[in-house]
């Protein structure tokens, strides 16, 4: 998407409708399959509408902009996170959502065909969210979908909302300490062949300038090397290694991802990998910085043959990975108002809330 340029927002925050309308055009009635479709101005446009999401997501006020609309929820394969976050984020802007979850209960396991599927519960749907575990198939559904199609996750190929919520984390926890994502020195560290959020994030951060990466995993599970020919051709700087002491250091942030067992063709071969690289409070204190920020897609294996990020680092104010998945609402928020077009509408829909609300920030 080339957004062009974004300066709609005003000192107060609210979007300037004069600002908009052209912007929206690129938005509206969109596929979000793949994070390949987005420049710097779309992505600072995302973040833009999210920063204005925030009172919505912490329950200081609600809006109706999209009471009547209907999301389809359509995940074949696993998900917490991401359908609930997904299905939160539409129910916060007035929307209703319709679920459906694992392929044994559709029409799918009776040999229904993506295309029949897709014509079908695309006539039921405002808009839809589809997880899959096969690479492509939600590009697939979407050539025949009937109404805009994001991609919640296809095998290990891309997840574009969870690249776009860790990049927009990244900002944030960065501009805390004065920083930016140019110039950052961030550490990937596991299964970078298999991690679908990983390989996503990778092509977003080849949009900045001059980011250092140090890949660190086993070289079974090493970040494929189309990605690593592509980020080189950027102009970052990428380290190759299998020594999570040395490759953390000096880093601004540790994005570490579990050991995808369900991408593995048996749990034995899986198991051999679990437990290689673990962050600990003790490895943390004598190799990082002390404002190095931890971050994680989830969910974390705390099984004890795993335990990739232990559960000492949990009051480590540095832990980013719960102040990743509130950040996943507001780009969801963010992704619906753009694509169904009701950015400018979404405080003219606004009131109070009526219950109780917990403080959230």
């Amino acid at each position: 998407m080339d957004a062009g340029s974004f300066n709609g927002i005003t000192k107060q925050g609210h979007l300037e409708q004069s600002n908009l309308s052209a912007l929206l055009m690129i938005f509206t009635g969109s596929h979000i399959l793949s994070v390949s479709q987005f420049d710097r101005a779309s992505i600072d446009t995302i973040f833009d509408v999210a920063d204005n999401m925030q009172p919505y997501a912490n329950r200081q006020k609600m809006t109706r902009v999209l009471e009547g609309a209907i999301l389809g929820s359509m995940f074949f394969e696993p998900s917490t996170r991401t359908r609930v976050s997904f299905g939160s984020a539409f129910n916060l802007l007035g929307g209703e959502v319709r679920e459906t979850t694992e392929i044994k209960a559709s029409a799918i396991a009776k040999g229904e065909s993506f295309y029949d599927t897709a014509r079908v519960l695309s006539g039921y749907s405002d808009i839809i969210v589809m997880r899959h575990a096969i690479e492509g198939s939600v590009q697939e559904f979407s050539e025949a979908s009937r109404v805009p199609v994001l991609n919640g996750g296809d095998g290990s190929n891309e997840h574009p909302s969870q690249a776009l919520l860790d990049l927009y984390t990244i900002r944030k926890e960065l501009s805390a300490q004065g920083k930016t994502i140019d110039n950052m020195h961030i550490a990937l560290i596991g299964d970078l062949r298999y991690g679908r959020a990983v390989h996503s994030l990778c092509k977003l951060l080849k949009l900045y300038n001059n980011v250092q990466m140090s890949l660190i995993s086993p070289p079974e599970l090493s970040l494929p090397e189309s990605y690593i020919s592509s980020i080189e051709s950027a102009g970052h700087a990428v380290l190759e290694t299998e020594d999570l002491q040395n490759g953390v250091k000096g880093a601004d942030i540790l994005y570490l991802t579990r050991i995808q067992e369900e991408r593995f063709p048996s749990q034995g071969e899986a198991d051999k990998y679990k437990g290689i690289f673990r962050l600990n409070h003790s490895i943390y204190t004598e190799f990082c910085e002390p404002n190095t920020v931890i971050m994680h897609p989830l969910p974390r294996d705390s099984r004890g043959n795993a335990n990739e990020l232990d559960n000492d680092l949990n009051e480590n104010p540095n832990l980013a990975i719960f102040r990743q998945t509130d950040n996943g609402v507001v780009i969801r928020m963010a992704l619906f108002a753009l694509i169904l077009d009701v950015v400018d509408l979404v405080d003219k829909y606004a009131r109070g809330v009526n219950w109780y609300t917990a403080k959230r920030f």
